[in-house]
């Protein structure tokens, strides 16, 4: 009898010790919302399965990612933003995949003080900057590679055709002062939506003003059309393409219309044509490893690496932040979100990461090389 007392007291001291160590390791929470459907499933779908290669421990905790999809629109980027805040008690936001809806998930993010990563180029509205971080290469580093490069080409004058959205306002406001500083004509501006069939009015107009070079603003698949409908119609002039098109969908849709396409990348895309010593080559080069493992053979993508990034971000400021406060506590989203904006030279797959405090962009200069498309491949060319 008395051995069984003791065997039943020493099962529950068992218990109690190893609920201790499970109240020693808390659960740390990341919500994620991306446009794995709609026009930006090609950048989308690669993020998603970037998030499923994660390890199941994040700055040494437990971890659980919560993975909505938001279709690519911002209201549905709205929604999933707040259920993640409010029903699932997340940590963090990772998300989301295009300007328009990371933006509207930057607004929930400023309003529950909740800290987000997104994953697409955006500038945070001034009262969502603080809780705010943008992942990718923002549109002033990409744009300055691409006219040091029309520099170099000779190039004089400039047409611009882009999305009618925010992704495409925020580089025609760049765009236009930078030309001018330049010495670039811009001789025409047109605009089209992520959902346009066709662009044969915009391009009739791009060609009639005898452009050298063509900038062609837009992000994943939709940005082949602009591209296409130039080369059939004739053009022979140079064509710029942005960071938003840096995936092999793009290649696969845009076929041979898109050869000799130039365009700004982070430093995933050839990542074995960087030189031996540039500090993100290791980096780079395990993700493109194990992500090639996983989805075969030339599916590296830039977007899949974003999240990736996000990640690398997140597990050192989680190490950070729960030195002294407990997930699921605004305490702790307080000290994680200090710790995002604190990262400094931390190697990455597109580069070194260093968020900006100006405006919580994660890339600089470093973060980028200028590529082309050649027989249907990815070339560095700067």
């Amino acid at each position: 009898m008395r051995q069984r007392q003791w065997m039943a007291m020493a099962a529950v001291a068992a218990a109690l010790a190893t609920g201790g160590t499970q109240a020693q390791q808390p659960e740390v929470k990341i919500g994620v919302t991306i446009s794995a459907t709609g026009p930006a499933a090609s950048l989308g779908i690669p993020e998603r399965q970037a998030i499923g290669l994660l390890p199941e421990m994040l700055g040494g905790l437990p971890v659980k990612y919560v993975v909505l999809d938001d279709g690519s629109d911002p209201t549905a980027a709205t929604r999933n933003a707040r259920k993640l805040v409010d029903e699932e008690k997340v940590d963090a936001i990772i998300g989301s995949s295009t300007v328009p809806t990371s933006l509207a998930v930057s607004a929930v993010a400023a309003e529950t003080r909740t800290p987000a990563i997104g994953l697409a180029p955006f500038v945070p509205r001034p009262e969502a900057m603080d809780w705010s971080f943008s992942m990718p290469q923002p549109v002033s580093v990409m744009a300055s590679a691409l006219f040091e490069d029309m520099a170099r080409r000779g190039v004089k004058t400039l047409g611009f055709v882009g999305f009618n959205d925010s992704y495409g306002e925020a580089w025609l406001k760049d765009v236009q002062p930078r030309a001018q500083a330049s010495a670039i004509k811009l001789v025409a501006t047109e605009r089209f939506a992520r959902t346009d069939q066709s662009v044969a009015g915009q391009t009739i107009k791009l060609i009639a003003a005898k452009p050298d070079a063509v900038l062609v603003v837009g992000s994943g698949t939709p940005s082949a059309l602009p591209m296409n409908a130039l080369r059939q119609r004739g053009y022979k002039g140079l064509i710029y393409q942005t960071h938003g098109v840096a995936n092999n969908d793009f290649l696969r849709i845009g076929g041979a219309a898109v050869e000799g396409a130039i365009l700004p990348a982070g430093m995933l895309l050839v990542a074995e044509q960087l030189p031996s010593e540039h500090p993100s080559r290791p980096a780079a080069l395990d993700f493109v490893k194990r992500y090639e493992e996983q989805y075969g053979p030339r599916s590296r993508d830039l977007f899949a690496a974003y999240a990736y990034d996000s990640y690398l971000v997140l597990n050192k400021a989680v190490s950070a932040a729960a030195k002294s406060q407990r997930p699921g506590t605004p305490a702790f989203r307080q000290a994680l979100r200090d710790a995002i904006a604190s990262t400094r030279e931390l190697p990455g797959a597109h580069g070194l990461i260093s968020i900006d405090p100006k405006d919580h962009s994660g890339y600089d200069n470093r973060g980028r090389v200028v590529v082309t498309v050649e027989n249907g491949n990815w070339k560095l060319v700067k």
